[in-house]
């Protein structure tokens, strides 16, 4: 049977789970089953997923929302690269769930595998509350979970998917990328999860599926209150009722969300503009109408037409590799007269560090003497070793393979080409120390 559109096939190869056995009704039990027996409902293990044919990380909305959360606060695209290839050679071994946390061992370039984790917080009982309430107040709801499927309304009204920043990559790997790729190739191989049974999520979120479907269950079923007999309204004399008063003081506005709100999904029809681009406006004016809400300033003013579409491809989830990204990249370049090259160049420094990383890019420039000049003996005289040596040409440093570019700022941003090409890419982190800067370009 064909699986329904937005869902994985529920045998996909390498995703069938060891977590809790199939549900059975309240207060019946296999022959023989004893309530140790059970499997832990709070920890799931599924064994370790298949190589994948292609390059798809997700199959449905939430899948893609949780690649998404990863993707929009990567620092570094090549990484993640890297980590989808890990993902698609099946180099993620087996996964356990738990709540606020999947972990599982990755085989590196190394012979010992590194063991990585994602970490998501677990909801507080009150957003739990909301969440049950929502659900059992409409029974398509609860027929969509057991139909392992996700409402949209009913995952926003408690905000279960992780937005930007909320998952944390740890691993044992000496790579401080963020992510690495093995914490990517995890993350990448969790949507797979996720898409097969959405109640992974729940669990990461901090409930399990046999209790949450057993809350879900009694609050379907229990006697709502009984209905208020209609009492009939009063006449009120015209003269009463259009006589001057006093109206009561407005009530303080409501607080402003902590993060800006999701567009809804536009559908894609004959003769209506692009959805990709509908999402896009639509997120920007969000993230835009929350910024001078909550700072009273604008994000986008003052920046020209190139720096303001180097923001917007840089704040579109993915890292150049999906079809929807190079359409929004091969769009922004041609509207401002650069390549596609030149803007994926330019988003990966403006994800290094916005306007100022941009600049650094694009201006060279001479800088004062001071920090510049003392960059060079700090390299020399640095106790790590076999730094290589660099040469100096205006507000660069620079080696075979690695340069150090000084920022008006007074900060150093890191750069990488193939050996003997002028080909430079930003890469890590801004720094006040080019010691710093320059090891974690060469991984020590």
């Amino acid at each position: 049977m064909t699986p329904p559109p937005g869902r994985a096939a529920a045998g996909a190869p390498g995703l069938r789970h060891t977590g809790p056995a199939p549900r059975r009704a309240p207060g019946r039990r296999s022959r023989g089953q004893t309530p140790a027996a059970r499997a832990d409902d709070r920890r799931r293990t599924f064994p370790a997923p298949q190589p994948l044919a292609d390059d798809r990380t997700a199959a449905t909305w939430w899948g893609h929302a949780w690649v998404a959360a990863l993707e929009s606060a990567a620092l570094d695209p090549a990484r993640l690269a890297r980590g989808r290839t890990y993902a698609g050679r099946g180099r993620v071994d087996g996964i356990t769930v738990t709540p606020g946390r999947v972990t599982a061992y990755v085989q590196g370039s190394r012979a010992r595998p590194y063991r990585t984790e994602i970490r998501l917080r677990a909801l507080a009982d009150d957003i739990w509350e909301e969440f049950l309430t929502a659900a059992a107040a409409r029974p398509e709801h609860v027929a969509a979970l057991l139909d392992k499927d996700l409402p949209r309304d009913l995952v926003h009204a408690a905000d279960l998917l992780p937005a930007a920043g909320d998952l944390i990559p740890d691993c044992s790997c000496p790579d401080d990328g963020f992510p690495c790729k093995h914490a990517a190739a995890l993350c990448y191989q969790t949507a797979r999860l996720l898409d097969e049974d959405p109640f992974v999520l729940f669990l990461l979120r901090g409930r399990g599926e046999r209790d949450l479907l057993a809350e879900l269950t009694h609050r379907h079923t229990a006697p709502g209150p009984a209905a208020r007999p209609q009492v009939p309204q009063a006449t009120v004399p015209a003269h009463t009722a259009l006589a001057r008063r006093r109206l009561p003081v407005l009530p303080p506005p409501f607080p402003p969300p902590a993060h800006p709100g999701r567009p809804p999904a536009y559908p894609q029809a004959p003769g209506a503009p692009d959805p990709m681009a509908l999402d896009l406006l639509a997120g920007e004016s969000a993230v835009r109408a929350h910024a001078l809400l909550t700072g009273g300033a604008d994000p986008v003013a003052g920046l020209t037409v190139w720096q303001d579409a180097v923001r917007l491809a840089a704040a579109h989830p993915g890292s150049g590799l999906t079809a929807s990204t190079r359409a929004l990249y091969r769009e922004l370049a041609a509207a401002t007269g650069r390549t596609p090259t030149e803007l994926a160049r330019a988003v990966a420094a403006w994800r290094q560090g916005g306007r100022a990383a941009l600049a650094v890019l694009e201006e060279p420039w001479d800088p004062p003497a001071g920090p510049f000049d003392r960059a060079r003996p700090a390299l020399a005289a640095s106790d790590v070793p076999d730094l290589p040596a660099v040469r100096p040409r205006r507000n660069r440093l620079t080696g075979a393979a690695h340069q150090l570019r000084f920022g008006r700022d007074g900060l150093w941003y890191g750069y990488e080409s193939d050996p003997g090409k002028e080909d430079w890419w930003p890469r890590g982190t801004p720094d006040g120390d080019p010691v710093r800067v320059l090891t974690a370009l060469l991984g020590r």
